[in-house]
């Protein structure tokens, strides 16, 4: 059956960890029909939640993409994971979708991942609304949570929706657009029950609706209404509803609603928004596509949601699911995807025969024929495809390649071992599964101590994943401490050359470039760029053949660090001249070149130290405010702000992530467990000279043993 573009709604649930977006999830499917009974987070049973690592510690690890039906739309839905950790979840689920959920705790409000995640969906332009949850928790504060995302997250809200009560009198819900008010009745609130609005509520009704069609007026961007509202001083429900997609389509706006996933209150209202103001595929923000041949993306083609357009698919995850084995999710931008086709990962000669395609809930599967333009499914089996690829058909003469997900780069390292040389075959399936699962998971072996390295985005991070590596694969493993990914930069520029000439009878050696070395600029840095090779060669001075070969040599040198084995980032370097010989020239002798000339600039290029930062927030009872500073002082931490939440206090700070490990027990034990902490990646900053003599000793030890 073909899909219905303008009846589809392609959105993902997002927040800080323990705001309820897995509950919210849950009511969504127990609601639209897909579950018969709801599984709760607290006791392992959430459909989205179902690998042993999240049913374990009840909080989601990996995006789950399941399929529903509300009011005749058909709904992908993304429930994405909260703890910072498994940010790239979020990344990668932002990218394919058409709008989000963005869930808060009404009695936390905005918290530290709140942050990240709308940040993502300010990256990627994705339309949302606000839900405050957990309006019958004591402390409960919806307009607390509507200040917030004005003040921390710039974001301009406008709530639709009145809750009747908090906490324990949290009783309903009062739309502000029908001017009713809502009940929900029955076991699981499934009855949403249409009330007149009680008499002693109505004039704060009427104020909050004036509020919220001054708003609409004023930032949904429709001039008709904007004049409509201002000749009439009112605006018809319609009006509103227009205005409210309008300029939630335009990111002028938020529409804010309430409610209480846990008691299964006002998840039938939101559901009725996700339908009425965020938009189907064909309405969303176009995403670009490029030639496959245009390397730099300087000319992008426009791509159009229709299914008689050649294809053009995006792999956005990759997983390994019990019941179905290699799983691959796929957003379709363009054209159309049935089963059987043969299909390429534009840009490389990768073919893939569609052998499955199925729609999912959980660990659930239904089969279909097909994917349009505008949908989103999974297929089964694709063996070479990596996250991020653009799929389009074996027969495309003219293939494009869809705008790409970019990730974080891993922060921190462990040392990993298999237990017996029966496990080493094991070890390397499982990590290589996981590699191409998760693209901020890295592994590596250590050229000086022969060890094998993982690299993710932080101790639970690695913890989980060396979890799976023995449940999952079955592999016995010794596991390291986790360490800090350290890393260097330069900060002067040089132009150098790097001449490898070697005669020792018969055919010789000679490989000879001329570089100029500089930092990245803040624009090159931004747009994701660690590492720049430009080839700025005239006449021919060093032949096609070889300049990859010098780039390669560079690359290894970087890789390989100076002094410290950390690998040097954030440079550029312009190959400008050179020279060969018709005989002793090799593809063998421009690598040792290129490392030369990297080698003999280092110490010329005032190379520094670097150390990965964190944005820690920490959430404590006001009694424990000076001794949990303190802690944070004493591990370098730079003190950004203290605000006031209730009866506790919120510090924000950057600290060094070398600083942080052991910090749960550290907290506890300084607030008598009442205190909880969330940090984030910010940035890499020098380290200080009075360490680097101790990092040095370190490595040094290292190398020793």
């Amino acid at each position: 059956m073909a899909l219905n573009i303008a009846k589809t709604r392609n959105f993902g649930i997002v927040a800080h960890i323990d705001s309820g977006k897995t509950t919210v999830s849950e009511r969504i499917l127990y609601y639209t029909g897909k579950k018969h009974k709801i599984g709760e987070v607290h006791d392992g049973g959430a459909s989205t939640d179902w690998m042993k690592e999240e049913q374990e510690r009840g909080i989601t690890i990996t995006a789950a993409a399941v399929f529903a039906q509300w009011r005749g739309h058909d709904i992908n839905l993304i429930d994405t994971p909260g703890h910072v950790d498994f940010t790239a979840e979020v990344e990668r689920s932002c990218r394919v979708l058409d709008g989000a959920v963005v869930v808060f705790c009404a009695v936390a409000g905005v918290q530290a991942q709140s942050e990240t995640v709308w940040r993502q969906a300010n990256k990627y332009t994705v339309p949302r609304l606000v839900f405050v949850n957990k309006m019958d928790r004591m402390g409960a504060n919806f307009d607390n949570v509507v200040v917030q995302v004005k003040s921390r997250l710039a974001g301009n809200p406008v709530p639709i929706q009145m809750p009747v009560g908090a906490g324990d009198d949290f009783s309903g819900i009062i739309d502000l657009i029908k001017m009713k008010y809502m009940t929900f009745e029955g076991e699981k609130g499934e009855d949403q029950v249409e009330n007149e609005i009680p008499a002693n509520l109505k004039a704060e009704a009427e104020k909050r609706r004036i509020g919220m069609m001054d708003a609409v007026a004023s930032y949904c961007g429709d001039d008709e209404i904007e004049t409509a509202y201002l000749d009439n001083g009112t605006l018809s429900n319609e009006q509103i509803m227009k205005g409210l997609l309008k300029g939630c389509m335009a990111f002028k706006l938020q529409p804010m609603l309430c409610g209480a996933a846990l008691r299964n209150k006002g998840i039938q209202m939101l559901l009725d928004a996700v339908v009425d103001i965020l938009p189907n595929p064909r309405d969303a923000h176009a995403i670009k596509q490029y030639d496959v041949d245009d390397l730099l993306k300087t000319k992008p083609i426009p791509t159009v949601c229709d299914p008689k357009l050649p294809l053009r698919a995006m792999v956005f995850k990759i997983m390994n699911m019990p019941t179905l084995g290699d799983v691959s999710f796929v957003r379709v931008y363009q054209g159309i995807i049935k089963e059987g086709d043969a299909l390429v990962a534009a840009g490389t000669t990768r073919t893939e025969r569609v052998s499955r395609m199925v729609k999912l809930v959980g660990l659930s599967s239904t089969k279909v024929e097909e994917a349009g333009a505008g949908d989103i499914c999974a297929m089964v089996g694709l063996k070479g495809t990596q996250t991020g690829d653009t799929l389009v058909h074996q027969s495309d003469q003219k293939p494009g390649v869809l705008e790409g997900i970019s990730f974080a780069k891993p922060v921190i390292t462990m040392a990993i071992e298999p237990k017996s040389n029966a496990d080493k075959e094991k070890m390397a399936y499982a990590l290589a599964r996981l590699e191409r699962e998760d693209p901020t998971f890295k592994k590596w072996t250590d050229p000086e101590t022969s060890q094998l390295i993982i690299a993710g985005m932080g101790e639970l991070h690695l913890e989980v994943l060396s979890h799976r590596i023995r449940d999952e694969y079955k592999v016995d493993a010794v596991v390291g401490k986790p360490r800090v990914s350290y890393r260097q930069t330069i900060t002067k520029a040089i132009e150098v050359r790097g001449k490898h000439v070697k005669q020792s009878g018969g055919r010789g050696q000679y490989g000879d470039c001329v570089v100029k070395i500089r930092p990245l600029t803040t624009e090159e840095k931004a747009a994701g760029h660690e590492f720049i090779f430009e080839n700025a060669t005239r006449g021919g001075s060093v032949p096609k053949e070889y300049i990859k070969p010098i780039e390669e040599g560079i690359r290894n040198e970087l890789a390989r660090g100076y002094e410290l084995p950390f690998p040097v980032i954030n440079v550029h370097v312009a190959l400008i001249d050179g020279s060969f010989h018709d005989v002793d020239s090799s593809e063998h002798a421009f690598v040792a070149a290129g490392a030369l000339a990297m080698r003999t600039a280092y110490p010329q290029i005032g190379v520094q130290v670097l150390e990965p930062w964190m944005n820690v927030e920490v959430e404590t009872p006001d009694q424990f405010t000076g001794s949990v500073m303190g802690s944070l002082q004493s591990k370098r931490a730079m003190i950004t702000e203290t605000v006031d939440r209730g009866v506790n206090k919120i510090i924000r700070s950057e600290v060094p992530l070398a600083e942080m490990f052991g910090y749960t027990t550290d907290l506890r034990s300084l607030s008598q467990g009442r205190a909880s902490y969330s940090m984030e990646p910010a940035e890499y900053k020098p380290v200080p000279n009075s360490m680097i003599e101790k990092l040095k000793k370190a490595e040094g030890t290292v190398k020793a043993d």
